[in-house]
């Protein structure tokens, strides 16, 4: 261990024993007081951790937090894995429920795994210092330190359990605590960025995890396999870990409705704030379990000038709508794009891409009409399939009249009525062969603006899953094929008969 390792280590364990220090204890409570209201304790998980551990679970537990806590309770053979986002305590229950195992006896012996021996031995040591200086553990269960057998990487408590901690690759085999196997294997921060980037360092730590850890526990004893990690990468030990596991409980910082899973803790306008910091590549992987990789399929995106716009001949408008009349983060994205093509590039000159509301969308239409200001021809399109017709009709149309009588001039939008095939596989075979060959151009003076940003960024989040949201592509690609369909109209290709190929190659057959 470094000097560094071994410096942070004893900050964390000093900050534990800060924690456990500010404990009151109830000094009047005589031994049978204590057993009566152990055995009451006992019965209940969620309020024997409250009471023992109050300054680590100061906020209300959310219902995914207790379900957890009496599922793996409840089984003494045991597979789970908790994928929650960070900022959700998985470790901190995992620990609560671990010492809840331990205290009443139902588990004795604690192999604690991580990525490397300092990450074990720091996950380690909040039990310990629990052991050592948490005042009502005490009380209720006596002092539990063991001279001669107590250290940071294995100790020994007096209730005859043992914790172990190791990294990844060491050597387990043969691990008992007397005639006791493992019977809690704990592994928590055991994938990292860079092992999953490697095939092989990645099949070698599970391996490991299957061929060496698994098996040091007993076939005939009921044994407890807890672990807690995110899923970082499209494969990583903790994925398969949940797919082997009895239970595998994935939960994000905000659920499907948008809204905080744990809102005791983690106020909308604090996730707000700290995903607004970070990009969304790494906020899907830390905080929704949903990892996505860059540049993939788009790995140019060029940005550059853009030709006035009176050299283009006509330049395109295209909108690509959302049912949705929200702006509600789980709501799909809206998208307009102005999209021009000069002497064999597309260009990507200005466009709009956020979750809004439908009114919101048609006034874009009319915004990109002002930025124009007539310096060129403008084709105003929106998506309308089949199943989108009633709403273009029903919704977009009056909006539009609405708009149109608001700014007291007119504006006509056309509804692509294609036949569309899968979206994702249709924006690559389009776009991907466009930004291969640096065909197109990104508005270098639109760089810093919003949605242009956001339109990049689902550009390098692209992938064929869909694992994110591809409705500022989708546009693009819509923008794209009437350019494409434009030219060939105003530009109708010269076509030679058979009998002129003849007469121009006198050695054909």
């Amino acid at each position: 261990m470094t000097l560094e390792d071994k410096k942070a280590l004893q900050r964390w364990s000093e900050h534990h024993k800060a924690l456990a220090a500010d404990v009151p204890v109830e000094d009047w409570m005589s031994k049978r007081d204590i057993e009566k209201k152990r055995t009451e304790l006992e019965k209940e998980p969620v309020a024997w951790i409250k009471y023992f551990f109050p300054k680590y679970a100061k906020y209300e537990f959310a219902p995914f937090h207790t379900k957890a806590i009496h599922r793996v309770i409840e089984h003494d053979e045991w597979y789970e894995v908790l994928s929650w986002s960070r900022e959700l305590a998985k470790s901190t229950v995992a620990m609560f429920i671990i010492m809840f195992l331990i205290l009443t006896k139902r588990k004795k012996f604690v192999v604690l795994a991580s990525a490397t021996e300092t990450s074990a031995i720091r996950l380690l040591t909040p039990y310990k210092t629990n052991f050592e200086s948490n005042p009502r553990l005490r009380q209720f269960y006596g002092n539990q330190v063991t001279l001669g057998a107590w250290t940071d990487k294995e100790f020994t408590t007096r209730c005859g359990a043992k914790f172990v901690a190791l990294g990844a690759g060491s050597a387990p085999r043969g691990a008992r605590n007397e005639e006791v196997r493992p019977d809690v294997i704990y592994l928590d921060d055991y994938d990292t960025d860079e092992d999953c980037r490697n095939p092989e360092t990645l099949k070698k730590k599970w391996d490991w995890f299957e061929g060496a850890l698994y098996p040091t526990r007993s076939i005939s004893e009921p044994t407890l396999v807890l672990w807690c990690g995110n899923i970082i990468a499209k494969d990583c030990c903790i994925k398969r870990a949940g797919e082997r596991a009895e239970h595998w409980d994935i939960v994000n910082i905000r659920d499907r409705s948008g809204k905080s899973t744990w809102p005791q803790k983690n106020k909308e306008e604090q996730i707000d704030r700290v995903l607004a910091k970070i990009t969304q590549k790494n906020a899907q992987a830390e905080y929704f379990n949903n990892p996505v990789s860059e540049g993939k399929i788009f790995k140019n995106l060029p940005f550059g000038k853009v030709p006035p716009l009176r050299k283009f001949k006509f330049v395109v408008a295209y909108g690509d709508p959302a049912y949705s009349d929200s702006k509600k983060k789980t709501s799909s994205t809206k998208a307009l794009w102005l999209v021009g093509k000069y002497k064999g590039v597309y260009y990507i000159i200005k466009g709009f891409l956020a979750r809004e509301l439908n009114a919101v969308f048609i006034s874009w239409y009319f915004d990109l009409m002002d930025y124009v200001a007539g310096k060129t021809n403008v084709y105003y399109y929106m998506e309308n399939n089949k199943l989108q017709d009633p709403f273009f009709n029903q919704v977009f149309k009056p909006l539009l009249r609405d708009e149109c009588k608001k700014r007291k001039r007119e504006l006509y939008i056309k509804g692509d009525e294609r036949k569309k095939t899968d979206k994702a596989t249709r924006i690559e075979a389009n776009l991907e062969p466009i930004d291969r060959n640096g065909t197109w151009v990104f508005n270098e003076e639109e760089r810093y603006n919003p949605h242009m940003q956001e339109l990049i960024e689902q550009f390098k989040l692209f992938e064929l899953h869909l694992p994110y949201n591809a409705d500022g592509p989708d546009c693009i690609e819509g923008g794209v094929s009437i350019i494409d369909e434009k030219t060939a109209e105003l530009e109708p290709a010269y076509t030679i008969s058979y009998d002129e190929i003849n007469e121009q190659n006198k050695y054909r057959m």
